[in-house]
């Protein structure tokens, strides 16, 4: 049953899978927000784009599920919520799992659920509660064939970069993704490094594990589709972008032009043709 999930998950031609994160809301940050405001047609912008999935909370899964067809994109489930991307933290930083996760998932007809690792400076009852969840939920994961997304995410000190920084550094990325992979990780969402030509080590330290490539913040489109096309090269099984995509004014057009690269193997010169229009 995994296997035919992560069949619906990742392109038969490519083997690789661009899913569209637009959760954003489960995490109380009004920054998060654009682009999804109305989030029921954000879905629909996207799901007429055709990216392989759309990563949702438990509470805007249905809106996805409830439109007709069988060609719509798959469901990646959110499972958890944290309170750790302000620019000012509060007293004390909590990473919490929704109730029976894969059971929830198993009836919105997800094809994977992904939940944090977070490294967080001086914060490790944080990333306690993050391998607490992931230990919870792996064995339900294998008692309903459902694939299990891990989020390996290093977090730059907040007193130093002032709210939601991700840490590019490879020496901290790489044993965590190869902690999350220890874990029993069946898809790795890592970060880029701040040197994309080292990626290629990322993706090695996961073995057979397949990993795609988180977005982030919004960055301009040259730097966004350049970087896309490195990774790429450098062995990534796909990307998993939210605010480059639905926060772009061509939610449709950026879709497309990461489709054509993940896929096909197009160029960020040949891709920027669809942000055209």
């Amino acid at each position: 049953m995994k296997t035919a999930r992560l069949n619906r998950l990742f392109n038969a031609q490519s083997n690789r899978c661009f899913d569209v994160a637009i959760d954003h809301g489960f995490f109380n940050e009004l920054d998060f927000l654009p682009g999804i405001e109305n989030i029921s047609q954000a879905i629909k912008t996207l799901v007429a784009a055709g990216p392989d999935a759309i990563q949702l909370t438990i509470g805007q899964a249905p809106l996805l599920q409830a439109i007709p067809g069988r060609q719509k994109p798959s469901l990646v489930l959110r499972t958890d919520v944290a309170n750790v991307y302000g620019k000012e933290l509060p007293r004390a930083l909590f990473s919490r799992m929704i109730d029976a996760p894969v059971e929830q998932a198993v009836r919105l007809d997800a094809t994977c659920v992904v939940v944090n690792l977070f490294r967080i400076p001086n914060q490790p009852e944080v990333g306690d509660q993050c391998i607490q969840n992931i230990l919870k939920i792996k064995p339900d994961c294998e008692r309903y064939g459902m694939p299990l997304m891990i989020e390996p995410l290093v977090f730059q000190a907040n007193e130093k970069a002032g709210g939601y920084m991700v840490d590019g550094d490879p020496k901290k990325i790489i044993p965590l993704v190869r902690q999350a992979v220890e874990l029993g990780a069946d898809i790795i969402k890592a970060d880029p490094t701040d040197d994309v030509s080292v990626y290629h080590k990322v993706v090695e330290i996961s073995g057979h594990i397949p990993v795609l490539v988180r977005g982030g913040g919004r960055a301009p489109d040259e730097e966004i589709l350049q970087r896309t096309e490195a990774l790429i090269k450098q062995g990534a099984a796909g990307i998993v972008y939210g605010r480059n995509v639905i926060q772009h004014q061509n939610p449709s057009g950026m879709t497309k032009a990461l489709m054509a690269m993940v896929h096909e193997g197009a160029t960020a010169i040949t891709a920027a043709k669809y942000l055209k229009g």
